[in-house]
């Protein structure tokens, strides 16, 4: 065991792993950022300097001998659960990440390291948990206040909870914003070992085709090829999950991209009996986003709402202006969101569909609030669904143009 550190240091990380040249190249690293690096070669000395360090983050090799690393992760999580775990591993884990996941692993990191990478993720972890252990002491507090108050006037304990409430919501969704970064990183490497073998099934059926003049087998292998398009377009869905914060510089006209995004969906809407009203009470201000990710959004909402109408319905836009704002409502008339199912929508992975990702409204959320913008269910009930987006307007633009009427189709 070493310990390796300086003076000014930010957080204390373990390293175990029996790799001497690999620990001899990322301490300096480490170090350099703040870090106060401790090593160790075997599971029993991990455990140890874990116990008498209380490092914030430990680094786990996936290959340590003589060790069982799940249930090792397993161990480390239930005696030691305020410290965040990452696995290293010098090749891709594949099918091993969910697993790892579960057991309680925050991130997957693949050797050699590429520092900046390294740096960057490491310090993620360290917001993430350090936002985690500020939510439980404030849930805490919150119960010793509740404790303490109720005894002195019952309107106050309501308030303070109130107030509590929403501090937790607001630190919540940091965490879940940043928790979803970097599950861009394994969404990512998962990915480029999928597709690798995904676009050889689809070039070999796609030659397969071209000889066969059997009116069946040619129809299975189209079968096959829009089975393996259906699980290309799932794999773009976890990279566009992966995907950095940008500066955007365009001007987009909202009113004019939803028009254009609705095209996409016309012969569904028109073979799904689908009565479609536009209520645009505005022409709204520009805002500063990517054109391409503001499409996302829309045809994701739009694609959604079209599910909760299988038998016909009604697809609403309404856009407005609202406090500097531009404000987006897509209504659909389906059967609505459950209770149950309510809170857990923007969550990644999350899905009530049987073949959906979980990653459809995650990635909406996460490019609202990358462009200062919101997303929120503004009802739901038995009669349908009402989502409201909003991205500030432009400031040097001019006020918008009220519109004389509102169209349908």
């Amino acid at each position: 065991m070493a310990d390796i550190f300086s003076s000014d240091t930010k957080a204390a990380i373990v390293i175990i792993d029996d790799d001497g040249l690999l620990i001899k190249s990322i301490s300096p690293i480490l170090l350099q950022h703040g870090y106060r690096v401790h090593v160790a070669t075997s599971a029993q000395q991990g455990l140890e300097l874990i116990a008498g360090k209380e490092p914030e983050l430990v680094l786990l090799d996936f290959l340590l001998p003589g060790a069982d690393v799940p249930a090792f992760l397993q161990e480390i999580r239930s005696r030691f659960p305020s410290t965040c775990v990452a696995i290293s591993s010098a090749r891709r884990v594949g099918k091993k990440a969910a697993e790892l996941i579960k057991a309680g692993a925050a991130e997957c990191f693949l050797k050699p390291f590429n520092s900046h990478d390294l740096i960057s993720r490491l310090d993620t972890l360290l917001r993430i948990r350090e936002l985690e252990l500020s939510n439980e002491k404030l849930q805490f507090e919150h119960e010793q206040l509740l404790i303490q108050l109720e005894a002195c006037h019952q309107g106050y304990p309501q308030l303070l909870k109130e107030k509590t409430e929403s501090l937790r919501k607001a630190n919540s969704e940091i965490a879940q914003t940043e928790k979803l970064a970097a599950m861009g990183y394994l969404a990512a490497d998962m990915a480029h070992d999928i597709r690798n073998p995904l676009n050889s099934i689809s070039l070999f059926t796609q030659l397969m085709r071209q000889n066969v003049t059997d009116a069946d087998r040619k129809d299975f292998l189209n079968k096959i090829i829009r089975e393996v398009e259906k699980i290309d377009s799932i794999i773009r869905t976890l990279l566009d999950g992966a995907r950095r914060t940008r500066n955007p510089s365009t001007n987009v006209r909202i009113d004019q991209l939803i028009d254009a995004a609705l095209e996409i969906f016309a012969p569904q809407i028109e073979t799904s009996k689908i009565q479609l009203e536009r209520r645009y009470h505005v022409i709204p201000p520009p805002v500063k986003a990517d054109p391409g990710e503001l499409v996302q959004i829309f045809t994701n909402l739009f694609l959604n709402a079209l599910d909760e109408m299988p038998g016909g319905g009604c697809l609403g836009v309404e856009i407005s202006v609202e406090k500097g704002m531009v404000v987006v409502r897509v209504e659909d008339s389906g059967k609505g969101i459950s209770d149950q199912v309510l809170p857990n929508i923007f969550e990644p992975f999350f899905t009530t569909k049987p073949h959906g990702t979980g990653l459809g409204l995650p990635v909406v959320k996460r490019i609202t609030r990358m462009y200062g913008g919101s997303i929120a269910v503004e009802k739901s009930t038995q009669d349908g669904t009402v989502l409201r987006v909003e991205f500030p307007a432009c400031i040097e633009t001019d006020q918008p143009t009220p519109l004389r009427a509102s169209g349908s189709g």
